[in-house]
């Protein structure tokens, strides 16, 4: 916020103005947090969230807040707003929400999720993508991508589901011996108590998301938020509708993946592999 010459504090971002006219509106109308919340079915904590900016207003909230304020697209049009100023923001809110989450589920259909990445795998990718980066900078993102994979080792780590296309295992990133790193890297995460990985085999054919990579993320409010990315475009959603189909997808994903016993069996025998591409030493 800003102050004016009057002294009255005046929004100075579209996040901060969405949060004010809620507050407005709200109140205007007569309503607590409850009520506004049983109009847009949506939960009270997350419409709090909403109004004090703790939660971003993802589709379709805003049109419902349009609908039960009779603001035309008063709301909508902060948001698209909200998206111009801060066009990457959306990720940046859900790695907030992953440091946070009881629950992580995660699809991948060609890379490595960043929560299992191995440091040498993650060098690879990072130098590919960004090739005219220094090497100050190569090591800043790595630390910043190890510094997430901190929540998994913690004393109360979140419950963690990945499924992986098998694709992943035949993708030499980094070469053969980085690769056979890595897949030895998660292999402990198959079947351990907190988590589970399994491998979506090429029989079982197409499915949802298979060209994409997809994140449910639960808060300790046990609310869900999605990430879903596609040829380096995301966007994220919380309403009830999405999150409950993507819910659903996921499922039907676990049931056509293999079982963790065998997809244990097929990273080993991909590491198998990965250790006769290398050369033999002299």
């Amino acid at each position: 916020m800003t102050i004016d010459a009057n002294g009255i504090e005046v929004p100075c971002t579209a996040r901060e103005l969405y949060s004010r006219e809620l507050h407005r509106q709200r109140t205007a109308a007569g309503l607590s947090y409850q009520g506004l919340a049983d109009i847009v079915n949506y939960s009270k904590p997350h419409v709090y969230g909403v109004e004090i900016g703790t939660r971003m207003p993802l589709p379709p909230i805003s049109a419902k807040f349009d609908v039960a304020f009779g603001t035309g697209v008063l709301f909508q049009g902060i948001y698209e707003t909200i998206l111009k100023e801060q066009p990457q923001k959306r990720f940046d809110h859900c790695l907030e929400l992953e440091a946070k989450a009881v629950r992580i589920q995660e699809f991948s259909s060609n890379l490595v999720p960043g929560l299992l990445q191995t440091e040498a795998y993650m060098r690879a990718l990072f130098h590919r993508s960004n090739p005219e980066a220094s090497p100050e900078e190569i090591e800043d993102l790595v630390a910043k991508r190890l510094s997430r994979q901190e929540a998994l080792r913690g004393d109360n780590p979140p419950d963690y589901w990945a499924i992986l296309d098998e694709a992943i295992l035949h993708r030499a990133v980094g070469g053969p011996s980085v690769m056979r790193d890595q897949l030895a890297a998660f292999l402990p995460r198959v079947n351990s108590g907190r988590s589970t990985i399994q491998i979506m085999p090429f029989s079982a054919g197409s499915y949802a998301f298979m060209n994409g990579f997809l994140v449910l993320l639960t808060s300790p409010d046990n609310s869900t938020t999605v990430y879903q990315e596609a040829c380096g475009v995301g966007e994220a959603f919380d309403d009830r509708a999405t999150v409950s189909r993507r819910i659903r997808q996921y499922d039907l994903m676990k049931a056509h993946a293999l079982s963790p016993e065998a997809s244990a069996a097929s990273i080993e025998a991909a590491m198998e592999r990965f250790n006769a591409c290398e050369s033999p030493r002299t």
